[in-house]
């Protein structure tokens, strides 16, 4: 790990911008004090916030620029419009140029993606991307990916996904040989789409020494921690990650609600308010807020868009422990190690022959 992790932030991006960046960024240099930032955007909209934090002030040098990605560009025309001007892209680059170890942006998912994956390139190996998190269960944590880095895919696309993600569980886990599962809509072998079947049928017939298949995992399977590492494509994964945090902010809702409902409940909760904290500590939605860019020859974090500042600062923390942990060279060496797992992956024919 280098003596100081340099972070690149796009201030401008997210529903809020630098009025949510900065004291993200104030919070998390709290935690990780060998931290230096690179703050992307409109200096005029980014010093009146960096005046409020002195420390961050010192730890930080600004890259000006007044353009910004809008949440409603297309993919296509924030890469044509905002490609070397726009905050996001330049964040981007200064990955590219080694002059920050991570990007982070809280902006347009679909556009920071076209931009991470034209200028920095995917791994050997891979093909597409993907978005992916480290999602908290009953058992500990789980790696799941496609978060919604992309619409569909074929077999080899989430065989590649199981590999890349087990790469990063063996990392951050410790653990030399992590359990993967497929999501899909049954555990049985004849259910789920043809693709989702044919890529169980590759994982098995590979066996994989840096994986374990353990086969199909129903939704619920993912907060039971059935798993290491849960695979599935974008769609289904982003459904299933807003359905998770939604879930969450009900639960909090309903148990606030009924705390207040009565005197009794109220002299309950004050003999159960730890208890009460904690769980509400871990079903935090912040806490499992930033999205790694897997796949991508250099690191990018997608912060949700409409997260608070505490929030932003847990995305900046994943991609400090991404560098901190040198996970892109880790991953690298998994994937190509023994000729490179997904080139020698066989089609589904010859998973069956």
């Amino acid at each position: 790990m280098p003596s100081k992790v340099r972070i690149a932030l796009d201030a401008m991006g997210g529903d809020v911008g630098a009025a949510v960046v900065i004291p993200g960024a104030a919070i998390s240099l709290g935690r990780h004090r060998e931290t230096e930032f690179v703050l992307v955007g409109d200096r005029a909209k980014i010093e009146p916030e960096l005046e409020k934090h002195p420390a961050l002030k010192a730890a930080s040098r600004i890259v000006h620029t007044d353009v910004a990605v809008s949440m409603e560009d297309k993919p296509s025309q924030a890469l044509r419009r905002g490609r070397k001007t726009s905050s996001m892209w330049l964040a981007i680059d200064a990955v590219k140029k080694g002059e920050a170890d991570v990007a982070i942006s809280a902006g347009n998912t679909g556009a920071l993606m076209a931009m991470a994956r034209f200028h920095l390139r995917t791994l050997p190996g891979v093909d597409r991307p993907a978005i992916t998190a480290v999602w908290p269960t009953m058992r500990g944590d789980t790696v799941v990916l496609d978060l919604g880095a992309t619409i569909g895919g074929d077999a080899h696309h989430l065989v590649s996904l199981a590999v890349m993600g087990a790469a990063m569980a063996s990392v951050l886990f410790n653990k030399p040989r992590p359990t993967v599962g497929l999501l899909n809509i049954g555990v049985e072998e004849i259910k789920g789409h043809e693709e989702i079947r044919e890529a169980a049928e590759i994982l098995r017939a590979m066996n994989l020494p840096q994986l374990d298949y353990i086969g199909f995992v129903e939704g619920d399977g993912i907060s039971k921690g059935l798993a290491d590492v849960i695979v599935t494509e974008g769609f289904n994964g982003n459904i299933a990650l807003k359905a998770a945090e939604g879930t969450a902010r009900q639960i909090a809702a309903l148990l606030r609600d009924e705390m207040r409902r009565s005197w009794m409940s109220r002299i309950g909760y004050l003999f159960a308010r730890r208890a009460f904290q904690t769980l509400r500590e871990r079903m935090d939605p912040n806490k499992s807020n930033g999205g790694v860019f897997l796949g991508l020859n250099g690191v990018v974090v997608k912060s949700h868009g409409g997260t608070n500042a505490e929030g932003f600062a847990y995305a900046i923390d994943v991609g400090y422990e991404m560098v901190k942990f040198d996970l892109l060279n880790k991953i690298n060496q998994m994937l190509n190690r023994d000729g490179g797992a997904l080139s020698s992956a066989p089609t589904a024919q010859e998973a069956v022959s």
